[in-house]
């Protein structure tokens, strides 16, 4: 999938990149990550010319629409870096100077994968660290404008819904779901890959969650929503590693775990798909 980094390896740049001449604008335009099954979504994978989304190149940008689990449509293309890609990078993902040489720049390219995506929630394996960080970096760039889309890390999703797994590469999990891996390290085949992976791990929140919902129902409950939420000590759907997840403790409204947190006039139970879902009640 990318040249030389080790999934789950520490980034050498910060997070909370700072886009050179953006200020903090564009930042605060992002999208969070959350940690949840959605069933509509748009699962994508970048091929780039090294690690650093400051200083390296996106060659190729690939996407799966998917709507109620299903893919429906796909976007592929290759892109033009207009500078040799290295050999290291092309070891890895076979792309090379000449397949390059005729693919649009990445103002074209990256402005018709983001009107492919919309709106959608993206889904894509070591993204938070990774290929979020170019997605900021090259539409404040070249198209002068953020990427609010919220997103789902599937190594993230993995970590919670395999425990115990000695490595949590897309391909080691692919392998542990029985789904073909041949063609790895090119971004469409890893879409490929990863959605069948997502849809996997989708079940497994699933059934966790159909227990949360029968023990509410036997309570008089009523567990709505077509979001299923991984909880995990510590992890949350927002990504921001509240502590207080409820084994029990559903949200009426969208289905999501509920987290005790802490306010201004004390502790109060918040939905953990916040912001997009705002129930809350006393504790």
């Amino acid at each position: 999938m990318r040249a030389a980094r080790r999934v789950g390896e520490p980034f050498p740049y910060p997070i909370e990149l700072m886009i050179k001449g953006q200020g903090d604008t564009m930042a605060g335009k992002r999208g969070k990550r959350l940690n949840l099954y959605t069933k509509d979504y748009v699962v994508f994978d970048l091929e780039t010319t090294g690690l650093s989304p400051e200083t390296d190149e996106i060659i190729e940008i690939s996407g799966i629409r998917v709507r109620d689990g299903k893919v429906v449509e796909e976007f592929s293309t290759l892109v033009n870096p207009g500078r040799p890609i290295p050999h290291a990078a092309s070891r890895v993902n076979g792309i090379t100077d000449r397949m390059v040489q005729d693919a649009p720049a990445l103002q074209d390219a990256l402005e018709s994968f983001l009107a492919f995506a919309g709106e959608d929630v993206f889904v894509g394996h070591n993204i938070h660290t990774f290929d979020m960080l170019f997605l900021y970096n090259g539409a404040a760039r070249t198209l002068k404008r953020a990427v609010p889309n919220d997103y789902v890390d599937t190594l993230y999703l993995a970590r919670n819904c395999l425990p115990g797994q000695y490595r949590y590469r897309l391909t080691d999990i692919a392998a542990r779901f029985g789904i073909d891996t041949q063609g790895a390290h090119r971004a469409l085949k890893d879409c490929v890959m990863n959605q069948m992976c997502y849809e996997r791990m989708g079940r497994i929140l699933e059934s966790r969650a159909q227990s949360i919902r029968d023990g509410a129902a036997g309570s008089g409950g009523n567990v709505p929503g077509d979001r299923v939420n991984a909880t995990e000590g510590g992890s949350t759907p927002d990504g921001t590693g509240m502590q207080g997840a409820a084994s029990a403790e559903v949200c009426p409204s969208c289905g999501a775990a509920l987290v005790k947190r802490k306010g201004r006039f004390g502790e109060f139970w918040g939905c953990s798909a916040f912001p997009r879902c705002r129930y809350t009640r006393n504790a």
